[in-house]
């Protein structure tokens, strides 16, 4: 566990000293736009192409993966907004709830985790749980999100403004033509793969710590009181009962005659491990969501994750 430790505790110290730089003044807020700006379409695209460009197209898009997280992911949703609109929260929270208990911070956190834990053979699931998140979850979950107002005619019109924003979403195109240079074994050439590498490898240090300052910008604005039971039951489920249903899901799948290797499995456990994704926050503000309690869950498994997610890969790696 120790050794886990040590190789965890750097990726959490860029959050820390994010949400330390925020919160002490040290960086204004005006400037983490610009930080997620940089990351969101300059490092981090950047960071995805070299991964997938360098992982064989079947590991990018296995369809067991896919079965199974997208299985996982529409359980996840279900459970949260059937435990939280159980507590009196409308659709719009309760969907808002629901993405934030599914959509782990794979992108920010989880590709750039793994590969240090696991290598980067690691890319392949978890770029493909990505492509999940992004295109079907976020899009099913804003849809859900305007049913309490808007009815069944609200909620596709918000489905396809969702994926519309996915079509404005740099990762995706960046998974995409990363697969198409390693399905036709494309090279870049030297200057500009010297240009992308460069900014591949600021994208993790970068990341997390605008995750840090994200965090500290929501606890700063967002910090009225709340019940317990608005926001501790979704990160239950985030950080225990989401690796559980992938453990439970590997299970039917292998039971059925897939075919899912330990590796595989591993990857997707700590995928599933993870805290939750830092966007989420976003969009929920711009669907006008609660947004205090969306970033305190986001906080909160972002802090437990660190020993929740340090158990997982002792238990696993």
């Amino acid at each position: 566990m120790l050794n886990v430790l040590f190789v965890t505790f750097p990726f959490f110290a860029l959050v820390l000293a994010g949400y330390i730089a925020i919160y002490r003044g040290w960086l204004a807020l005006p400037a983490i736009p610009g930080l997620n700006g940089f990351v969101l379409y300059f490092a981090l695209p950047c960071m995805l192409y070299r991964f997938g460009a360098n992982t064989p197209v079947a590991e990018l898009f296995n369809p067991v993966v896919f079965g199974l997280y997208l299985s996982v992911a529409l359980v996840m949703v279900a459970l949260a907004i059937g435990v939280t609109k159980r507590g009196g929260i409308g659709w719009n929270d309760a969907s808002f709830g629901a993405l934030v208990a599914a959509f782990p911070n794979t992108g920010f956190m989880g590709v750039p985790l793994l590969a240090a834990i696991l290598g980067a053979a690691s890319a392949g699931p978890a770029i493909a749980t990505i492509l999940i998140d992004l295109v079907i979850t976020s899009s099913l979950c804003v849809a859900l999100s305007r049913l309490d107002g808007a009815g069944v005619a609200g909620a596709k019109r918000a489905a396809k403004q969702a994926l519309t924003g996915v079509v404005g979403n740099p990762m995706p195109w960046a998974i995409l033509l990363g697969a198409v240079a390693s399905a036709y074994q494309v090279v870049l050439p030297k200057p500009i793969g010297d240009s992308v590498a460069l900014l591949a490898n600021a994208a993790s240090p970068v990341a997390l710590f605008t995750i840090g300052a994200v965090l500290a910008r929501s606890q700063m604005t967002s910090a009225h009181a709340m019940p317990v039971s608005h926001y501790l039951p979704v990160v239950v489920l985030k950080l225990l009962v989401h690796p559980l249903l992938v453990c439970v899901g590997a299970l039917i799948a292998r039971a059925m005659g897939f075919e899912l290797d330990v590796f595989t499995l591993t990857c997707l456990l700590l995928v599933a491990s993870l805290p939750s994704a830092s966007n989420v926050s976003l969009l929920a503000e711009r669907f006008g969501a609660d947004n205090g309690r969306i970033a305190r869950i986001i906080l909160i498994t972002t802090t437990a994750s660190f020993v929740t997610f340090s158990a997982v890969v002792s238990w696993r790696v």
